[in-house]
């Protein structure tokens, strides 16, 4: 395979990230839901206006993953806007967190997710929140093992079908009490 390549996406992305969006969506959960309900949210959630507008907001960022000419995963951050007493608009959020199912568990996710995780508290540590699906055990894990801890759940509904997700955060605390060192040398490895 290929070495893959992280870069920040920018407006002449909107469209490939747009076709990874739903691809990985559908790949991940399109089971889950009837084929009209899940092509009315994948044209909400991730269409190629929406997509730009994302692009365009300077609260938000982007990252695409390729390989070998190939977009083979993406993540999205912004502010928080999960459903929990505690969010405040210093809050930030891994919207989106996505590779194909053949780039997984290879370390890509945690170079990715260490990427999308400077830029989230680049200007200094804050909360940042995940929404996570609660039957996705392997997700809940990696973010686990980075210091995320479940403090909530709301329902994550595409069309008539609504999920249980979990709500979970990572404290502006862990961020700050962590030695530098130790953050420079897990980005080394991964």
């Amino acid at each position: 395979m290929p070495e893959p390549i992280i870069r920040r996406a920018g407006p002449g992305d909107a469209e490939a990230l747009a076709e990874i969006g739903a691809r990985t969506f559908t790949e991940t959960f399109g089971h889950l839901y009837p084929p009209q309900d899940l092509a009315r949210f994948l044209d909400e959630a991730y269409g190629l206006e929406r997509t730009r507008r994302d692009l365009a907001d300077p609260a938000k960022a982007g990252w695409i993953v390729e390989a070998g000419g190939e977009v083979v995963g993406y993540a999205q951050a912004g502010p928080c806007g999960l459903p929990h007493p505690e969010v405040t608009p210093a809050c930030g959020e891994l919207k989106r967190f996505y590779l194909l199912k053949a780039w997984q568990n290879g370390g890509l996710g945690r170079r990715l997710f260490a990427e999308t995780m400077d830029w989230l508290t680049a200007g200094g540590p804050r909360d940042v929140w995940i929404g996570v699906w609660s039957e996705n055990d392997g997700a809940q894990r990696f973010y686990g093992r980075h210091g995320f801890t479940k403090v909530g759940e709301y329902g994550f509904a595409v069309g008539s079908t609504v999920d249980r997700e979990f709500i979970l955060r990572k404290s502006a605390v862990n961020f700050s009490t962590r030695p530098a060192d130790e953050a420079a040398l897990e980005h080394n490895l991964a």
